[in-house]
């Protein structure tokens, strides 16, 4: 890649002093962003909620209650994912997102859990799961209104959910899908770090800056299998 950059993808170079007056007048922006988020988190834990009805849905060992996969827990976390029946190869923005997530115990202190939910058959949903090298724990919706009762119906999009549970009873507490995800990534945040960015051609970067195609640089399903799925383990 460095040997096709040329000067005009590059930062202009100034002393040290300048550098840091500049980072100082950024520093400023970055802390009024995140003063917003955090006023963005209380008035989410202010939202009111939606009792739901008791649905069932079908994990690893068959059908299960939604309130039985808070596993115990007050609070449940849903990733819907994405689903095309029969295909070799599944959402790679879906597959990509959900495989960053390797280790969920540090939400145990926090009485919460986080699963995958899809519209695909249970089956055919375990046989991803394992092609991907997913670590997380996934429940089909196939056979319930659940998924499209939450925004995710069949053929629909992403997206993501937050329930709470007070006895047999579940409400729903929030939801998001598209760019909403973001914030949930660790891919993201630390591609946002460099100087070139995601380098995808909607983004507002200085003219000679790499860009690319929206999504080129991401990860395709097949990448993740490769990277994760039952080859990788097998020559680790």
């Amino acid at each position: 890649m460095s040997d096709i950059l040329t000067t005009q993808a590059l930062p202009p170079i100034v002393d040290t002093e300048t550098w840091r007056q500049e980072l100082a007048k950024l520093r400023i922006r970055e802390k009024a962003a995140t003063r917003e988020l955090d006023a963005i988190a209380a008035q989410r834990r202010r939202l009111p909620m939606a009792e739901l009805p008791d649905y069932t849905l079908v994990g690893k060992d068959g059908p299960v209650r939604l309130v039985d996969i808070f596993d115990g827990r007050s609070q449940l976390i849903t990733y819907h994912h994405m689903w095309s029946p029969g295909a070799e190869w599944q959402c790679s923005g879906c597959t990509g997102f959900t495989a960053q997530f390797t280790r969920l115990d540090f939400l145990e202190p926090y009485d919460a859990r986080f699963v995958i939910v899809t519209q695909g058959a249970i089956d055919e949903a375990l046989a991803y799961k394992e092609k991907v090298g997913n670590k997380m724990e996934w429940y089909s919706t196939s056979d319930s209104p659940f998924g499209a009762d939450v925004d995710a119906p069949p053929g629909g999009g992403f997206g993501v959910n937050v329930f709470l549970r007070d006895g047999d009873t579940v409400y729903r507490t929030w939801h998001t899908n598209g760019r909403g995800t973001e914030q949930l990534s660790h891919t993201f945040p630390l591609i946002d770090l460099l100087v070139w960015g995601r380098q995808e051609e909607w983004q507002d970067s200085p003219d000679g800056w790499p860009k690319s195609p929206t999504y080129s640089g991401w990860s395709s399903s097949e990448d993740v299998g490769r990277l994760y799925g039952p080859s990788a383990v097998a020559h680790q």
